[in-house]
């Protein structure tokens, strides 16, 4: 995604959760257990001003929190960090070095999109709390954020802290598991979106491979890409759902079912190739 439109998507899931905050700081987030909507906010507030100074200075917080922040009006910290977090952004170009965790990215744009994506995950933390209707996820954020938690968390991550991970990778026999996001198209514009933001020019798609080394994920949004795939074998598991669906089932943010609802999500194919995906999920996103 383009820097604009993810800053677009930050501002916009920034004002959705103070919104919602506003309606009562006291109920209990299900997604996040143990945590108020007070602890919610406070948190996002955390982490928008921890991503600042690191920009500014370079170097990891230490120690952190900072004890003012624990103790301030969260939706107050949230406002001061939010400001302080988009100031840094606007001195900064998309390819000016920061310092990330992901060493192949130290860059400000790894920022941005994580920054965009943690705000989106963590609104619909307070809606679910509230048991409010989500607002819309926007088809370009909800790829993004699939991209992003495939390929950075689980892909980067599962080699990055390997050694957290060795129990759980043990038994893992290089399953596979696709991950697809049929898009529907406006009827009156077959190439956007719905929601009015750009679409894929290809169903997105992803390969992720579990084995004891760690996962491998393989985008396949492109034909080549896809045409490789097609040449595997066919893959244990398959995963279907829209982008915003499959964004809140990779996360655990799903909507409370009810008995009269079609579920969001299509799951096929090998559960233990599907247990296997959930349970990396759960060790990187928390």
């Amino acid at each position: 995604m383009e820097r604009s439109r993810l800053l677009q998507c930050l501002a916009a899931d920034y004002m959705r959760l103070r919104e919602v905050a506003g309606t009562g700081l006291n109920a209990q987030v299900p997604s996040c257990p143990g945590w108020t909507v007070s602890d919610l906010v406070r948190h996002v507030g955390q982490v928008y001003l921890h991503k600042a100074l690191v920009m500014q200075t370079g170097a990891w917080p230490d120690p952190w929190p900072p004890k003012d922040t624990v103790t301030e009006d969260p939706i107050a910290l949230l406002d001061r960090s939010y400001g302080a977090l988009t100031h840094e952004f606007s001195r900064r170009g998309d390819t000016d070095r920061a310092l990330t965790w992901h060493d192949p990215d130290q860059t400000v744009k790894f920022w941005i999109r994580r920054m965009a994506q943690e705000s989106v995950i963590h609104r619909l933390d307070a809606e679910l709390a509230h048991d409010l209707e989500s607002a819309p996820i926007p088809v370009d954020l909800a790829v993004d954020g699939i991209d992003e938690v495939l390929r950075v968390m689980v892909d980067y991550g599962s080699h990055a802290w390997h050694e957290d991970l060795t129990d759980l990778l043990a038994t893992a026999k290089g399953r596979t598991v696709r991950v697809q996001a049929p898009l529907t198209p406006s009827p009156a514009d077959p190439a956007a979106s719905a929601d009015g933001s750009p679409a894929p020019a290809t169903t997105p798609a992803w390969l992720v491979r579990i084995d004891p080394e760690g996962a491998t994920v393989t985008a396949l949004a492109s034909p080549a890409a896809s045409a490789a795939a097609a040449t595997q074998t066919t893959p244990d598991a398959v995963v279907t759902g829209s982008p915003a669906d499959l964004l809140r089932w990779l996360w655990s943010r799903e909507s409370t079912p009810t008995t009269d609802a079609h579920p969001p999500i299509r799951v096929d194919g090998d559960e233990e190739a599907i247990n296997e995906l959930q349970a990396l999920l759960r060790a990187l996103t928390q």
